[in-house]
């Protein structure tokens, strides 16, 4: 029998090991004179950091001078400027921020070290200023999305300012963007990362031992730590069938691998574990993780992302498309745009349907003035008129260039592969659903119809859009399919299918990474170099870096197990 759904999936230090509490981890620091910088994001509560690290210093003894970097925020108008919003910005979305986190101060500090003991310099961009020590204090994304979700006063949240509440525009678009590029470039410098979710007893590695776990990490399967979020159309097969509890009503979002908000636990247990960013894998062994290939197309980007859209008991998606190349590198900034394809997992309904393309010939300019109505004067719109409605097909791949209006309709578990820049859903309608403060939800229509592709229409949407599985190879119990390519689109979809008797199925990396997700039956055990092996169960996903070569799939269970995996095209 395999085991039940991993919520918090865990490896090991190497070469240290994971400490608990601010006593060890100041420990470790020089008696002085020196500088430590205490570099981490916006959304750490930075008076409770200062307060935690002065009272652990003065226990250990040490004279402490503390330089908070909050007390050289520049205006809000000079940070607005350096990070392409204000008065005239859009609306929705910003092109996303490449500047420095120096631009959130009028100037950074020189600190020198004192005659005795330490000088801190804490916030944002710590690492800009000279130091003789530097440590990275992180917290996950997903506390500063809920801070800004709740409107909490005690988050800075955003450089420079609070964020209204529900408002994610400057988080997704200038915060994370510039905080993770300045993160990523100080990564191989740092001597300590501490994981404050427990803010009173953080845990905390040494930089050589986070350097070490990372390029293990590197050479064999790692699963990141999922996170099931809600929102207003959200579904509850998550809750069900793997026990997540819900956040906030509902498990609407499933993020089984989106790098920018990826974890990797490390540690020995719950009580001594640190979160570390999947991205810093990417950051410090491109090559050996991504490929050499595809670090030279996508830099340190991870270009592929595996996630949940749970409709079941839930409602449907707002009808939406994602940014076409030319106007996502042109508009927003980001190299590579949003093609998406939805791999239909499980429904709770034999009326569930997949909207996906336009009808032919559809009545583009009524369909505009449809939408102004619902925006306006809440008037439903008539989808169907417009877009197509397919049957929701367990184990079908439905393929969504950029461009491509779609949604899934109620009822649905969507396993969603889709390239990784996420954050631009350009949406017509929402079925008239009102936010949390009541107001209708933002659609950002003009930006949906600068984009729509027109030729994904008519019969064109069900031969393109819709594939039929193609065998590629095939052995003893096994066969590998293709599921759905596109010459656009820079990543395919394979399913590899196993009867429970088989020996195994043999796949390559071939230099690329591969990411696999049990799509159906028990699980697989991957087996590999040197007699290494890892798990994976119904509903997980797992990437394969690239360094891994030949594998093995072997099922687990007496049920055929089905494996849907992606991976970068050979172009």
């Amino acid at each position: 029998m395999t085991r039940s759904y991993q919520h918090n999936p865990r490896y090991q230090a190497v070469g240290g090991t994971v400490a608990r509490g601010w006593e060890p981890a100041v420990a470790t620091l020089p008696a002085g004179p020196a500088v430590l910088a205490l570099d981490g994001p916006a959304a750490l509560d930075w008076s409770a950091v200062r307060a935690q690290l002065s009272d652990a210093l003065a226990a250990r003894g040490l004279a402490v001078r503390v330089v908070d970097l909050r007390e050289y925020e520049a205006d809000w108008d000079t940070v607005l400027r350096h990070t392409g919003d204000g008065p005239d910005a859009d609306a929705y979305y910003l092109p996303l921020a490449t500047a420095s986190p120096a631009v959130a101060y009028t100037s950074l500090p020189t600190v020198e070290a004192p005659h005795e003991g330490l000088a801190i310099v804490l916030g944002p961009g710590a690492a800009l200023v000279g130091h003789d020590v530097l440590w990275y204090a992180d917290l996950p994304k997903r506390y500063a999305e809920a801070a800004v979700a709740a409107g909490d006063p005690a988050l800075g949240v955003n450089l420079g300012r609070h964020s209204a509440p529900g408002d994610l525009r400057r988080l997704f678009y200038a915060d994370w963007p510039m905080l993770d590029a300045h993160r990523d470039a100080h990564a191989a410098g740092v001597e300590r990362w501490l994981d404050l979710q427990d803010m009173a007893h953080p845990a905390s590695v040494d930089g050589t031992t986070l350097r070490a776990t990372l390029a293990d990490l590197a050479s064999g399967p790692v699963r990141t730590r999922p996170w099931f979020n809600s929102t207003l159309w959200g579904g509850h097969w998550g809750s069900r069938e793997l026990g997540v509890t819900p956040q906030n009503g509902n498990t609407a979002l499933g993020y089984e691998l989106i790098a920018p908000e990826a974890g990797v636990l490390v540690g020995n247990g719950p009580e001594a574990e640190v979160e570390i960013p999947f991205q810093l894998l990417c950051v410090l062994h491109p090559e050996e993780f991504l490929g050499t290939e595809v670090h030279e197309e996508f830099g340190t980007s991870f270009p592929i992302r595996f996630d949940y859209l749970d409709t079941v008991d839930g409602g449907s998606l707002s009808v939406h498309l994602h940014p076409r190349e030319e106007y996502m590198r042109d508009r927003f900034g980001w190299p590579y745009t949003q093609h998406e394809t939805y791999y239909l997992t499980a429904k709770d309904s034999p009326d569930a349907r997949v909207h996906l393309g336009l009808q032919q010939d559809a009545d583009l300019a009524l369909m505009r003035k449809q939408v102004i109505a619902a925006v306006a004067d809440g008037e439903e719109m008539d989808v169907d008129r417009f877009v197509q409605s397919h049957p929701a097909e367990e184990g079908r791949l439905y393929l969504i260039p950029a461009g491509t209006p779609h949604a899934s309709g109620t009822g649905n578990l969507v396993l969603e592969i889709s390239a990784t820049p996420y954050l631009y859903s350009l949406r017509f309608y929402d079925w008239l659903r009102k936010g949390p403060s009541g107001a209708p939800r933002p659609l950002p229509y003009e930006h949906a119809f600068a984009n729509l592709d027109t030729s994904r229409q008519g019969e064109a949407v069900r031969r393109d859009l819709m594939q039929e599985p193609r065998t590629l190879r095939e052995g003893a119990g096994w066969h590998e399919e293709l599921l759905g390519a596109l010459p656009e689109m820079f990543y395919e979809v394979r399913r590899v299918v196993l009867e429970p008797s088989c020996g195994g199925a043999e796949l390559d990396t071939a230099g690329r990474f591969h990411i696999l997700n049990v799509a159906a039956g028990d699980g697989v055990l991957i087996e590999w170099a040197d007699g290494r092996d890892h798990d994976l169960v119904f509903a997980e996903t797992l990437t394969v870096p690239a360094s891994v070569g030949a594998y093995r799939l072997r099922p687990l269970g007496d049920r055929p197990v089905h494996v849907v995996t992606s991976s970068v095209r050979e172009r």
